[in-house]
């Protein structure tokens, strides 16, 4: 698939590591031309970077114009930039709440705001949100991200909704535990860093964690020239999580 970028210029927000680094090397590789918002601005060649803090309506709608100055135009915005958290609803104080939904939500609206416009003149817009498991499952220690996501899971459905007769498509990808930066951090802050990492692998069906590259390329897809009639709609990359129910392995008993 090779090329089939070719022409497409993208921004991806949190484009300087995990999986908005795996997505902007992608988009590159088959075409694009790829400027990564970060508040880590130093990216690899030909992936070109620009300072932005999801959080500040001023620094986005000021990284967004560069970006478009630099590319010519926008045709693909990846909204991949988040924080995690961990903890029930009793582990985390207002303050905590506020600043989560800040970058996860309102920070995803902050960027596709200032991207609409140009969006609207590109002859096959699209966003692409990342979302996660955590919005339809109910994970343990997760209140917190779960309700930021099941947030972004709405917008990208009431988005599509708003924006279809602008030619402009909104999907999301949902990840389950990928092996990204914040889950190296999680793990290095574990009693038994091996333990924790086997039960997060194990309640995936597939055994084992999600990789980046294939949260990157089912972005892709959504974003690209082969998903025209797709909106509004949710990707699970997660490794059956949401949708398998298996039979537990029996336990093999010793012939006598």
């Amino acid at each position: 698939m090779s090329g089939d970028f070719d022409g497409v210029r993208a921004v991806v927000t949190g484009g300087a590591s995990g999986i908005g680094l795996a997505t902007a090397r992608m988009l590159s590789r088959r075409g694009a031309r790829v400027v990564c918002l970060d508040l880590n601005d130093q990216v690899e060649a030909p992936l070109s970077g620009v300072r932005a803090d999801v959080s500040d309506d001023g620094s986005v709608r000021a990284a967004v114009a560069a970006a478009v100055e630099h590319l010519g135009g926008l045709d693909v915005l990846v909204n991949n930039a988040g924080i995690g958290a961990q903890g029930t609803v009793e582990d985390n104080e207002d303050a905590e709440w506020h600043r989560v939904f800040d970058v996860n939500v309102v920070g995803m609206v902050r960027v596709a705001r200032a991207a609409l416009p140009h969006l609207r003149s590109s002859p096959a817009a699209a966003i692409v949100n990342t979302c996660s498991i955590a919005a339809t499952a109910g994970l343990p220690q997760r209140a917190l991200y779960s309700a930021t996501k099941g947030a972004v899971l709405a917008l990208t459905r009431a988005m599509a909704a708003d924006h279809l007769a602008e030619g402009i498509r909104v999907c999301c990808v949902n990840p389950g535990t990928a092996h990204t930066p914040w889950i190296d951090r999680l793990l290095s802050k574990a009693d038994d860093p091996d333990a924790e990492l086997a039960a997060l692998a194990a309640r995936q069906p597939t055994g084992r964690l999600v990789t980046a590259d294939e949260v990157a390329a089912a972005i892709c897809y959504l974003a690209g020239p082969h998903a025209g009639a797709t909106t509004g709609t949710d990707l699970a990359v997660d490794g059956g999580m949401s949708g398998l129910r298996l039979r537990p392995k029996p336990v093999n008993e010793e012939r006598s």
